[in-house]
């Protein structure tokens, strides 16, 4: 047994490691692409101003990606420091798609890193946009692989656990790669990067337009920005509805903690606008619902229902204790491997054993499993409600707020009518920030979501954890969050120091000067 005050440390790293490397991710995703337009379009016109454009939004991705690889590297290093016997159990399957993506994807995204900034004057207009593209196709790719890695954790497919090796076995690489769950998590995680990217632009280009500079270099910009921006978002929506009908066939006590469904409700159950879950009474002290939404939304369909949290924890019940036949006939196996006995109990219950695993964070050995503690674990086997409650309405209010701000940005374009709502403007400026609230509650419910398992059903998390010291984990706590902390202060400097510059050479005829009286 792994004392809980480390695994719950070593979650407590994991997440600030990832938490302030994504707030990198998202914006070199959709910088990339808007970079690819405006140099598409500098090519087919000819016109320079797309060049300053393409340059300037480049020296801002440049930053930004500087970063994010540097934030980066270190979370992989941690699942052999923070993570081993997670690391041992399904190294063979999640070091491929890994390994794949550094050997290739990322090799491939620093080549095109470095030709974009330095192949300007060494490489023909066409030339130099293939690398732009093959720059933005590669941040996608890299994603896409390590996406493909992290939804075999939601949903284990093609592979196989071996009793020999004691570690999870990959069976079937296509299977991994057209991963369901893998598919809809990858366009749901890279729109919302476009969305990011875009309203990024966006906000600038409103500064440039409220300050009266570079008055056309902005219009453009903004253009741009709208449309990628509104396709982004409507890419997301789609593919945010196909990732929660995942969850409903993959994780049903995921989708009954962030709907706070306690009990299980006559199909299609009610869709919670706010709730204040009690977890000790497994109730709602108060909900305000629209009946019917939520299992419409969630299943698709009128007549399937969404499972109660109570349903789940007493059927998990029943799991546990087959997963607890399933270990000790597996002990039985080991210590006899021509025991047919345990080899027919073990084939019979192990579908289970990852369930009867999680008896291990009250007993050493599951022998000693008694009713309570198999109920301690039921409990456990589903998340708290309160987080992927509100992660999941933020992100879904935010995602709607968003759509409204492209929305009325392309109209405001489309009538070349910025300078009639400066407040407008100035709305879209102060709403940056809000694609990285919402992937953050995105993640949140994720990865919180999928409590207590690193692995869904087969492995839980308090067992994956590395035998360290809490000392050791404070230490690196307090020194990652205090270099990454630097990092985000450099970026943030930087980021607002040539945002304020803005296009290094102004075009003629009011190409990036003010906006003409006329």
């Amino acid at each position: 047994m792994i004392d809980s005050t480390v695994v719950d440390l070593s979650r407590l790293q994991f997440a600030a490691t990832a938490m302030y490397h994504f707030i990198f991710v998202p914006l070199t995703l959709g910088l990339s692409w808007i970079l690819v337009i405006s140099e598409a379009v500098y090519v087919m016109t000819g016109k320079p101003i797309y060049k300053d454009m393409t340059q300037f939004w480049g020296k801002l991705f440049g930053i930004n990606f500087a970063l994010g690889v540097t934030t980066g590297i270190t979370m992989e290093f941690q699942f052999g420091t923070n993570w081993a016997y997670y690391s041992h159990y399904v190294g063979d399957i999640f070091g491929a798609p890994l390994a794949i993506e550094g050997l290739m994807a990322f090799f491939l995204e620093s080549t095109m890193f470095g030709l974009f900034f330095f192949g300007w004057k060494r490489l023909p207009k066409w030339g130099h946009l293939s690398v732009t593209a093959l720059l933005a196709l590669a941040t996608n790719l890299s994603a896409v692989l390590i996406l493909i890695a992290n939804a075999w954790m939601q949903d284990p497919v093609g592979s196989a656990f071996n009793p020999i090796t004691m570690r999870m076995e990959l069976t079937d690489f296509v299977a991994l790669v057209f991963n369901p769950v893998a598919q809809a998590k990858f366009v749901h995680t890279v729109a919302a990067g476009y969305v990011t990217g875009s309203l990024f632009v966006l906000g600038i280009s409103a500064w440039y337009l409220l300050k009266d500079r570079h008055v056309e270099f902005a219009r453009r910009s903004f253009r741009i920005a709208a449309a990628f921006g509104i396709a982004g978002t409507l890419l997301l929506i789609v593919l945010g509805d196909e990732s929660g009908h995942d969850i409903a066939n993959t994780q049903e006590s995921k989708l009954a903690a962030m709907e706070a469904m306690w009990e299980t409700e006559p199909a299609p159950a009610s869709f919670n606008l706010v709730v204040w879950p009690n977890e000790e009474k497994q109730a709602n002290d108060f909900a305000l619902g629209m009946p019917f939404a939520g299992g419409m939304m969630a299943t698709r369909s009128i007549s399937k229902e969404i499972v109660g949290i109570r349903e789940i924890r007493e059927k998990n019940k029943a799991r546990i204790a087959s997963g607890v036949q399933a270990i000790i006939a597996l002990e039985d196996m080991r210590k006899n491997p021509n025991d047919t006995a345990a080899k027919e109990r073990f084939k019979q219950h192990k579908a289970d054993m990852g369930y009867g695993l999680l008896v291990k964070r009250y007993v050493d050995d599951v022998r000693q499993a008694t009713p309570e503690v198999i109920g301690k674990a039921a409990m456990d086997s589903v998340p708290k409600v309160a987080p992927l409650f509100w992660s999941f309405r933020i992100m879904l209010g935010l995602g709607g707020l968003i759509f409204l701000i492209f929305a009325t940005a392309l109209w405001i374009s489309s009538q070349n009518a910025h300078r009639k709502y400066p407040l407008l403007l100035k709305a879209f400026l102060w709403s940056m920030p809000a694609p990285w609230i919402a992937s953050m509650c995105g993640w949140i419910l994720a990865e919180y979501g999928r409590q207590p398992w690193t692995v869904y059903g087969m492995l839980p998390t308090h067992i994956s954890a590395s035998s360290l010291s809490s000392a050791n984990l404070w230490g690196s706590i307090a020194g990652f969050v205090g270099f990454y902390t630097l990092l985000l202060i450099v970026e943030m400097f930087l980021m607002f120091k040539y945002a304020r510059l803005g296009p290094a050479d102004p075009q003629p005829n009011n190409a990036c000067g003010r906006m003409p009286n006329a």
